[in-house]
């Protein structure tokens, strides 16, 4: 009997850049992605609080393979904190621990800020989804018990004053992979001397993806239901809303691969020859013949080693059609992927 697992949905690949709403968890935005596409396979970038808005990249497919990279991309937020009150979550769904008179003035905070900003560390929260003994410390700070956290490196590039009204005050910070904004503003508080806590966080972007492209639950809930209504059950208009598996790569310089070193390549095995040079470090590989996008690679010492591969259907198709004489002598007559686990993702925000 085979121990393969059935699939449920289709084969489908490509990103979906989602504007999440307030009040739902990331979880749950990325299974209902997942039902409106009728995708096999789906992932997140980086999970928002129910609390946070903006974007959330959702992994569809082969793209799964890359949350990784997205994950370590730096990213940008708008938020708002009030002032005076901290929370034992750091943000507005907390339980209030303390009130104190805010007295701060806009050049002692900007002042404040200015500690926040370059390679500093942070200690991360107790309210956050790092695992402590295979358990989210989450679920640590509900059961009443502390943990102790190692600080963690993390770059904030930017963290500048956008509006003080009142209590409220509102920033714009660009930061690396890892940063807990909410634990900023309460360090922010900390520092100021009256407390702190989050009452808005909108991540405004992730890379160098387009905010523009970002598109709601509500909309796409809309776009299914005209879809299947008009098309008797095809998705083209959906589909269209996906960019490619390789957006999430750009960043890499591109490596050409030709047709004879393909099967080589695609079945997990290092290139010494047979490839466009390219510098060493990672790189994003494509079919020279088609364009097709084939995966990421790593290469030392003019050496190609290959570290996720993709098996869209394009791919599979290219394969197949390979003539004898770009195959290896003796090599089997089917693709045989190179297996790849999923990278796990974190939280941040």
């Amino acid at each position: 009997m085979s121990r393969h697992r059935r699939a449920h949905g289709r084969d489908i690949d490509g990103i979906l850049l989602l504007d999440k709403s307030g009040g739902m968890t990331s979880s749950f935005a990325l299974q209902r992605v997942k039902q409106i596409f009728n995708a096999n396979k789906a992932g997140h970038t980086g999970a928002l609080d129910p609390l946070a808005t903006g974007m959330l990249p959702i992994c569809l497919g082969e793209a799964t393979k890359f949350s990784q990279l997205l994950l370590d991309s730096d990213k940008s937020y708008e938020v708002t904190a009030r002032l005076g009150v901290r929370t034992d979550t750091s943000d507005s769904d907390g339980q209030v621990i303390s009130r104190r008179p805010n007295t701060a003035t806009l050049e002692q905070i900007r002042q404040a800020l200015s500690r926040f900003r370059g390679n500093i560390m942070q200690v991360p929260s107790m309210y956050s989804a790092l695992k402590h003994k295979g358990k989210p410390l989450y679920e640590y700070a509900r059961s009443g018990i502390a943990v102790e956290r190692e600080p963690r490196p993390i770059t904030v590039y930017l963290a500048s004053v956008v509006s003080y009204q009142g209590d409220d005050l509102s920033l714009e910070i660009r930061c690396s992979k890892g940063t807990y904004i909410r634990t900023i503003i309460d360090d922010l508080g900390e520092m100021l001397g009256c407390g702190a806590h989050v009452i808005r966080l909108n991540r405004v972007n992730v890379g160098s993806y387009d905010p523009s492209k970002m598109v709601t639950l509500d909309e796409l809930n809309r776009i299914l239901e005209e879809t299947l209504e008009e098309t008797d059950g095809h998705r083209d208009a959906l589909d269209r809303l996906l960019l490619p598996v390789d957006s999430a790569v750009m960043n890499l310089k591109a490596c050409q691969i030709p047709r004879s070193s393909l099967f080589r390549l695609m079945n997990g095995q290092a290139l010494e020859d047979g490839f466009d040079r390219t510098e060493d470090g990672s790189a994003r590989l494509y079919d020279r013949d088609s364009g097709c996008f084939l995966g990421v690679a790593d290469i030392e010492n003019s050496v190609l080693k290959p570290r996720r591969l993709v098996r869209s259907a394009q791919v599979l198709s290219i394969l197949a059609s390979l003539s004898k004489s770009d195959r290896p002598q003796g090599s089997a007559e089917s693709f045989v992927p190179p297996s790849a686990s999923d990278d796990g993702q974190e939280d941040e925000g």
